[in-house]
């Protein structure tokens, strides 16, 4: 019998296995200092593409003040225990009430983390019999959640209506013969890609084949629609998403997340999603932190305007300078090249300590093999001089990477991984 550690010393993944060259530069980098639009990474200033934050509140005054006030006030472990038994406060009902209004939903309920959250949620929401069909791009929380499921699930090519109509029948037909239902799972907002999920398209099918809507829009929330309420909003089809998800890591800069629903969905999700029935509360400091931030996303519309300023001042530079960035309609900024992973190390090398610039490096598997994607993230505290430095130092790694020099740069680390 094999030990199972063998497998993992004699393959580390095809991620792990450049941790050597890679970790504490390219992966579980240490970016330094206020979160701002410009940070420290090893102990130089660098313009961050890479924080979330789209709206800029953390670092505000007032959020610090509400923060600090509250850990103060509760400390850091008030309350304890799972809300079903003793962590269960009058500020968790109130922050659940004022979202569902945010969103115009009946009822919302509170998560203490988006991805534990998303996979708990799709284990209570379906049945063995039921079936899931679900965007093949969708973010990793979906595919483990979808993994949990015991019954059939089928996926549609990306933001493709005529896979997922295929799948439907696919899907009609297996839950007339198990007595089941169709759960349909897909995002508001492509994380990687920027894509807006084609949510208009997918409602359209509602009836035609009578299945449940379930978006995942932690990058729409905050960012989208006339009041930020999200994609569902900006698209005209909040009321037919059925369930609606989102977190506070993006542009609420904090923890936590939540679900959005009819009351009846939403009550039983209380009483059967597992991981937040078996663990602990969502601490008071996050809670009475998310009702402040909540009260500026409606209050001051300027911080949405700042950040859609930024956002078209970098995507049209780009474009203007012929980089392809895709389809996003979104705020986050991929840039799409070709190179290998080594010239992608160099490359970013070369971005961070010779032209100050921190962006997140995308490469396969997460992409196709000879692909390079730089994912930019702007944010209402970045600047149109930030913008500009940055246009500039795109044009000129991306002349690096035409003419060889980081082919040449990289040929050493190619050799070392066999690449």
């Amino acid at each position: 019998m094999r030990d199972i550690f063998e497998r993992i010393v004699e393959n580390k993944g095809p991620l792990g296995k450049w941790a050597s060259q890679a970790e504490g530069y390219f992966v579980f980098p240490k970016l330094e200092g206020p979160i701002s639009n410009r940070m420290r990474f090893q102990g130089k200033e660098v313009i961050t593409w890479s924080i979330n934050d789209y709206l800029g509140l953390s670092n505000l005054p007032e959020i610090r003040k509400v923060d600090a006030e509250a850990a103060a006030e509760y400390g850091s472990a008030y309350p304890m225990g799972a809300r079903m038994m003793s962590g269960h406060t009058d500020f968790h009902e109130q922050l659940e009430q004022e979202l569902a209004a945010f969103v115009d939903k009946e009822s919302a309920y509170l998560l203490n983390f988006g991805y534990q959250g998303m996979v708990s949620a799709i284990d209570a929401l379906v049945s063995k019999d039921d079936i899931i069909v679900y965007d093949v791009d969708a973010h990793a929380c979906i595919i483990d959640g979808v993994r949990l499921h015991m019954g059939k699930r089928f996926t549609f090519k990306h933001n493709d209506i005529e896979s997922l109509e295929k799948n439907l029948e696919r899907a009609k037909k297996m839950a007339e013969h198990s007595g089941g239902g169709i759960l349909v799972i897909s995002e508001g907002v492509f994380g990687m890609r920027g894509e807006q999920g084609r949510l208009k398209e997918i409602v359209a099918l509602k009836k035609k084949y009578n299945f449940r809507l379930f978006v995942d829009d932690a990058h729409g929330f905050g960012t989208l629609g006339k009041t930020g309420a999200g994609a569902g909003q900006e698209q005209g089809v909040q009321d037919d998403i059925d369930v609606y998800f989102a977190t506070f890591a993006k542009s609420m800069a904090g923890i936590g997340a939540f679900l959005a629903a009819d009351k009846e969905i939403i009550d039983y999700l209380k009483y059967n999603l597992r991981s937040q029935m078996f663990a602990k509360s969502l601490p008071m400091i996050y809670v009475k932190g998310a009702l402040k931030r909540l009260d500026m996303l409606r209050t001051m519309p300027e911080l949405k305007a700042k950040l859609w300023e930024n956002v078209n001042a970098l995507q049209n530079g780009l474009k203007e300078r012929g980089f392809d960035i895709g389809t996003t309609t979104s705020c986050v900024t991929p840039v799409y090249l070709s190179g290998s992973i080594p010239e992608a190390m160099a490359l970013v090398k070369d971005l961070r300590e010779n032209y100050g610039i921190f962006c997140s490096i995308v490469v396969y598997p997460v992409i196709p093999k000879g692909m390079i994607l730089l994912r930019l993230i702007p944010t209402a505290t970045h600047t149109l001089t930030d913008i500009e430095e940055t246009l500039e130092a795109f044009s000129a790694i991306r002349e690096r990477l035409q003419n060889g020099t980081y082919k040449r740069l990289s040929a050493a680390v190619a050799a070392a991984m066999g690449e």
